[in-house]
């Protein structure tokens, strides 16, 4: 009988690593908010698993998406969130469901996973539909004027109201307001969290540059606005108590009332902010860049537009969630502009135990930065993988092969999946097709100057387009 002798895991030390410096490593070369084109140039150049030094750390970079995904479903028991965004997080004072670790994540999952289940999206339908419609008349009236919207901005104010008004029984329409807006601050939270995780040194702690007393004012307003937000909502359920919570803060609180719940306003007053910040940047930002590959492509735009037509006939926004169902090819869209153009292009974890990933040997308390943009535009995991193809998301189309959805993790896997990914398939479909029924859609600037800009997510460095109206 023949033995076969399987080689050892390799020690992370033996992966191939770009050259830094002694003790920082490559830390000066880690420009924040170009960190993800950086660590996908040096994967092209030493390979799909690499490493370096930052600081006293060696960090373990992967753009494989099988040991991606196992990381991903081994959480929490051998993997979790890289610590210092938990720490940094907990340090700025919103430490929910998103960052949370260990046993305390569990009770807040079950506080906001319930309310962003697509069975209910038939009662909160219509608060999206009228939101949608605010936005349409906002861009008509730009449209007839000849202005350039920014579309980041835009859209950013729609994600903004939606989230506030589902989660929080409040629409603060700021698609209608002019001047200083709550999204206006909560766009300082994501840079800083970006490069306050990627700095060798936590220099904020000691001495207040201009750019951190900015953000300490800006959290400061979102901290006052949560604690507006759940005093209100106190109010009105001693003034007008109901047998069931009508939005996901009165679930809250009310759990937080229940004996031996553990839940105090701290917890509710971080997961108001989780929810407030991954309500708006995510999703706007992917809306975002689909319009940036519509505008480029008149084919493609004539083609939605004529999908949108079809569906929603003379309505100017889609009328109902049976209607909704018939929009996957605007899902679609966004989903292969994330594609190329990732919204999420990094995944930071740590090992908790002493593991082997692959061939390698990683010890407890590993960095692991996950790159997921190279698997996406892999012809291994898809098909033409440099076309803008729709299509290729929609059933039916399954002659564009290969197709790997284990390589798209736009939205997580395992246990810690994004809770408000059907909402934010909502929130798309219905922009998407209320844009194509109602406009033509122009780029107001060269589109190949808009960068990518990392700030946590990934946005565009800007997005100016003007509107025709149809």
């Amino acid at each position: 009988m023949q033995t076969v002798d399987l080689a050892p895991p390799r020690p992370l030390r033996d992966l191939p690593a770009p050259k830094g410096l002694p003790l920082l490593g490559i830390a000066l070369q880690l420009v924040p908010a170009r960190l993800h084109l950086t660590l996908e140039q040096w994967g092209r150049e030493l390979g799909e698993t690499f490493s370096f030094g930052l600081g006293p750390q060696r960090v373990y970079v992967s753009s494989n998406p099988d040991h991606l995904q196992t990381a991903l479903r081994e959480r929490p028991e051998r993997y979790r969130r890289f610590s210092p965004i938990e720490d940094i997080i907990k340090e700025m004072g919103f430490n929910g469901v998103f960052s949370v670790e260990g046993e305390a994540w569990r009770p807040q999952r079950r506080l906001v996973m319930p309310a962003l289940a697509p069975h209910n999206f038939r009662g909160f339908f219509g608060t999206v539909q009228d939101i949608t419609e605010r936005l349409r008349r906002r861009w008509q009236q730009a449209a007839e004027e000849g202005r350039t919207l920014e579309m980041t901005e835009e859209l950013t104010r729609y994600t903004v109201d939606v989230t506030t008004a589902l989660s929080f029984g409040e629409d603060p329409n700021t698609i209608d307001s002019a001047g200083d807006v709550i999204q206006d601050h909560l766009a300082r939270v994501f840079p800083t969290l970006n490069t306050r995780i990627n700095a060798p040194f936590p220099w904020w702690r000691y001495v207040r540059l201009p750019s951190d007393r900015r953000f300490d004012a800006s959290l400061a307003v979102v901290r006052r606005h949560i604690e507006g937000l759940i005093g209100r909502a106190r109010q009105r359920m001693r003034e007008q108590p109901a047998d069931a919570p009508r939005h996901l803060l009165e679930a809250m609180l009310k759990a937080a009332d229940e004996p031996g719940s553990g839940i105090d306003d701290a917890v509710i007053a971080a997961n108001v902010m989780t929810l407030l910040l991954a309500g708006e940047d995510t999703t706007a930002h992917t809306l975002a860049w689909t319009m940036y590959f519509v505008a480029s492509d008149p084919a493609l735009q004539s083609r939605l537009q004529a999908d949108a037509l079809q569906c929603l006939g003379d309505h100017r926004v889609c009328p109902d969630l049976e209607t909704v169902r018939m929009l996957d090819v605007f899902e679609a869209s966004a989903n292969e502009a994330t594609r190329l153009k990732s919204t999420i292009p990094l995944i930071f974890l740590e090992t908790v135990t002493d593991v082997v990933l692959g061939d390698v040997a990683l010890p407890a308390g590993t960095p692991l930065f996950f790159l997921l943009r190279p698997a996406m535009q892999d012809p291994g995991h898809f098909g033409r993988p440099g076309d803008f193809m729709p299509e290729r998301w929609v059933a039916g189309h399954e002659n564009v092969q290969p197709h790997d959805n284990r390589a798209f993790v736009q939205f997580g896997a395992g246990p810690r999946v994004c809770p408000g990914r059907h909402l934010a398939g909502v929130e798309m479909r219905l922009v998407l097709s209320m844009l194509a029924r109602n406009f033509t859609l122009e780029h107001a600037g060269d589109p190949a100057e808009i960068r990518e800009v990392m700030a946590f997510t990934m946005k565009p460095s800007a997005m100016p387009m003007r509107l025709r109206a149809r």
